[in-house]
């Protein structure tokens, strides 16, 4: 009886640690402002629950990124159009860019936070290594399309959270400005044929 009340203890803290965070981050002006002891003070609990449910600060915020992320990959993996598996392959690449860069409209202290810390390299971060290799398989469907694996990167790149944060914190661009122009953007990359080879262009 004792173990599971630990246990049902221990998720209650979880969810009241991110949804402390959570709220943290919607109001703070910086993401590096935010500390593990605002969070367990927030949450109610002390920083020794804190590190052991998260380990560290990015083990923390990976954790509520991808408690907010769960319902778009669920809804890439299997759900309906048209973010699922039944969408034609073109289109489907522009509604799941669009569903990234929503998500980090919507939660742009948090992405901020978590791609300007943790991993040396953002490509190596697990989360990026999700969204590459899942975009990239579903541009492997796109007949006569060539290089999926450095396309999906560069089609990323276009979504990263410090740009989002650049163009609608600094720049001020609406949100459905930016989700027509990277649409734009998305089609004309998909649109356009297979380059000529560089190093052939520089022999000739």
């Amino acid at each position: 009886m004792s173990e599971r009340r630990s246990r049902k203890d221990a998720a209650r803290n979880r969810e009241a640690v991110l949804a402390a965070a959570d709220a943290l981050f919607a109001r703070c002006e910086s993401p590096a402002d935010i500390t593990m002891a605002d969070v367990a003070a927030a949450a109610g609990v002390g920083k020794g629950t804190l590190f052991r449910a998260f380990d560290d600060r990015a083990g923390l915020l990976r954790a509520l990124y991808e408690a907010r992320l769960e319902p778009i990959r669920e809804a890439v993996e299997a759900g309906p159009p048209p973010l699922g598996p039944a969408t034609p392959p073109r289109d489907r690449v522009v509604a799941v860019l669009d569903a990234l860069l929503c998500f980090k409209l919507d939660n742009r202290r948090l992405v901020l936070a978590l791609e300007e810390g943790g991993s040396p390299s953002p490509y190596r971060a697990e989360h990026y290594e999700r969204w590459h290799s899942m975009l990239r398989a579903v541009l492997e469907q796109i007949p006569a399309l060539t290089d999926s694996d450095f396309t999906a990167h560069a089609l990323l790149a276009a979504t990263r959270a410090d740009l989002v944060e650049h163009l609608a914190g600094e720049k001020r661009v609406p949100p459905e400005r930016m989700r027509a122009q990277l649409a734009n953007y998305v089609a004309r990359v998909l649109a356009s044929g297979p380059p000529q080879d560089p190093a052939r262009l520089s022999a000739e």
